[in-house]
């Protein structure tokens, strides 16, 4: 991984504490070195992006993983924030839901999403998709400059 890379901070919205840790435990198995930091709904998610309330010094994600149940405003409508605005449409938004439904996925490419994840079953596959994620988004592809407001 490129020390570009790792200078990227991964911000993960959802609200289920078990998989906020499993995530963080995954990420950390690959080495994988980003900054990560968890909001646990929609409303939060739009808060630490804009850097309001607790979030001012909030640094901005290059990388968003968004679950889409959650409570007060769920990943759909907190997708159609981020990529409705032109500051941060930019940010590469993952959808790791337990959805399969095809409705959310095709509504969630319509709304922007970048890729769109089921999340794994046991903790061995949230090693391999997180390993995955890593590879492809931090080794393959060209990302945006963070733009920190």
């Amino acid at each position: 991984m490129s020390e570009i890379a790792k200078t990227i901070t991964i911000l993960m919205a959802d609200d289920d504490p078990d998989d906020r840790m499993l995530a963080q435990e995954a990420l950390s198995e690959n080495r994988l070195a980003n900054d990560l930091h968890f909001v646990e709904d929609g409303e939060q998610l739009l808060d630490f992006l804009y850097q309001r309330g607790k979030y001012v010094e909030a640094p901005r994600p290059g990388l968003i993983l968004l679950d889409l149940n959650m409570p007060r405003m769920d990943g759909r409508e907190a997708l159609r924030h981020i990529k409705g605005d032109a500051d941060l449409k930019r940010i590469p938004v993952i959808v790791l839901t337990t959805s399969k439904a095809e409705e959310d996925i095709v509504r969630s490419y319509d709304l922007g999403v970048n890729s769109f994840i089921s999340k794994p079953v046991t903790f061995d596959e949230l090693v391999d998709v997180t390993r995955k994620i890593g590879d492809y988004w931090f080794g393959i592809v060209e990302l945006p400059k963070n733009s920190a407001k």
